[in-house]
């Protein structure tokens, strides 16, 4: 069996029902076609033809299903066929089976129109491929579960308001390894459906069927603006947070997930501060020129390179740098931009406007802005925080600094303002421009920068 034959084939098992069956309840017909069978699917015409075969490939029915036909999900992984007073029902061995198949069937049956997935509207898909491959391992999972101040706030923020889970239906959306569903079931939830996009959504259906709660946690293969879910839930979970919160463009598909919440249903986390604050450090900024030096030589193996410099320079600037700091840098009170998480939309991340107004607390040279976020987790019983703050413990997220192309000299009560834009782009990531002036001497300086190009100046051991 070659490949494409392997994407078009699944073993299923079939329930035949007829209407004079349902007098008695639901009884398996006496054809056999409750055995094992291999699922053909294959194009025919405006539709897809369904052909179920013995061990011996002989045809024991053909089902075929066009846009008019009665059909739909039963169940986490079953598909329910109407004809006539007959229905079958094609059980699924796992859940990533059945999405499969779900993904072909309607890719095949839905009227073709410009329509895309909104996933695919807003990332490229070369990023996305990455993205996914790199979520993917082991070891990227690995590293975030070993950010005990994430994992234990998380277990913490659940555990502590288990009465908004006790009895619940909860989305767990990127659900990784399936972490958050695990905690969500410690409180009491009565079902997850756990969304994965990456290939390591058949590793969490490993942890879930080896922990025996197959009949609790529904692990669903695919991005979470293309599964289909079989209800409506009563909390969305997820951690979707990357570098200075917004890099990977994650919340979005967390936002999108309201369509499957209930009115006045909960989201874990509920809202997050970005926060930002002007920052001073000579040695960073002479740290950060110096890199460009290697293209000031003039006889690189006989080569001129020098003509190369003043670019080098420029790209190196529009590097965030990821790392931490002490506290005693920042030249003011940090100010912050909010974003709640149950009111938001989509479209309110694809840009921010930032403006500040920060006044001096020390005199000296203003090097770029610094940021970090809160996210807090609002529940019934108590709000948990997860802060990334420099005076907080270190968490993989670090702390993120935006050098000016030229410092600013300020002088203390003097007052820094200007505006920070994030502005979302298809690299799954965000362009940052940063417009900065001194109120009192009218010094004014700027930059802009690559959130998706950050050069991490943290230790290469705690880097997620």
């Amino acid at each position: 069996m070659d490949a494409s034959e392997e994407e078009t084939r699944f073993c299923v098992r079939v329930f035949c029902l007829s209407e004079d069956q349902l007098q008695g309840g639901i009884q398996v017909a006496k054809d056999g076609q409750h055995r094992d069978l291999l699922l053909q699917v294959s194009p025919e015409g405006k539709g897809v033809s369904l052909v179920l075969m013995d061990d011996d490939r002989t045809c024991v029915l053909k089902i075929t299903i066009t846009s008019e036909t009665d059909c739909c999900r039963f169940g986490a992984q079953s598909f329910l066929v109407s004809r006539g007073n007959m229905s079958s029902v094609l059980c699924f061995r796992t859940c990533s089976e059945y999405q499969a198949f779900q993904r072909l069937l309607s890719h095949r049956t839905e009227p073709r129109v410009e329509e895309h997935c909104v996933f695919d509207q807003r990332v490229e898909g070369s990023t996305a491929l990455q993205h996914f491959q790199s979520s993917g391992c082991l070891l990227q999972q690995q590293n975030m579960l070993q950010d005990y101040l994430r994992t234990a706030t998380y277990q913490k923020a659940i555990l502590l308001n288990e009465v908004d889970f006790k009895d619940k239906i909860v989305l767990d959306v990127g659900c990784g390894t399936g972490i958050l569903s695990f905690f969500a079931l410690q409180a009491g939830a009565k079902k997850v459906y756990a969304v994965e996009a990456s290939a390591v959504a058949k590793h969490a259906e490993v942890l879930v069927k080896s922990n025996g709660l197959s009949d609790k946690i529904v692990v669903l293969e695919g991005k979470v603006e293309e599964v289909t879910l079989p209800e409506q839930v009563d909390v969305i979970i997820s951690e979707p947070i990357g570098y200075m919160l917004l890099n990977e463009r994650m919340l979005e598909g967390y936002l999108h997930a309201k369509k499957w919440l209930k009115p006045k249903g909960m989201m874990f986390p509920t809202f997050s501060d970005i926060h930002l604050a002007p920052f001073t450090d000579e040695q960073l900024y002479m740290e950060h020129n110096a890199r460009s030096s290697f293209w000031q030589q003039t006889c690189f193996h006989g080569v001129n390179l020098s003509g190369l410099h003043s670019a080098a320079v420029d790209e190196f600037f529009k590097q965030p740098i990821v790392d931490t700091f002490e506290w005693q840098i920042l030249m003011a009170r940090s100010t912050k931009y909010t974003i709640n998480f149950l009111e938001a939309k989509e479209e309110d991340l694809h840009r921010l406007d930032i403006p500040f107004v920060f006044k001096l607390s020390q005199t000296g040279l203003i090097h770029g802005i610094a940021f970090w976020f809160d996210v807090a987790f609002v529940g019934s019983r108590m709000t948990v925080w997860l802060s990334t703050a420099p005076n907080q413990p270190l968490t993989h997220w670090y702390q993120v600094r935006c050098l000016l192309q030229t410092p600013l000299f300020a002088k203390t009560g003097q007052t820094l303002s200007g505006k920070v834009q994030l502005i979302a782009n298809k690299r799954q990531s965000y362009d940052i421009h940063i417009m900065a002036v001194i109120d009192q001497s009218g010094f004014k300086s700027g930059n802009t920068l690559d959130l998706k190009n950050p050069f991490f100046r943290a230790p290469t051991w705690l880097r997620a």
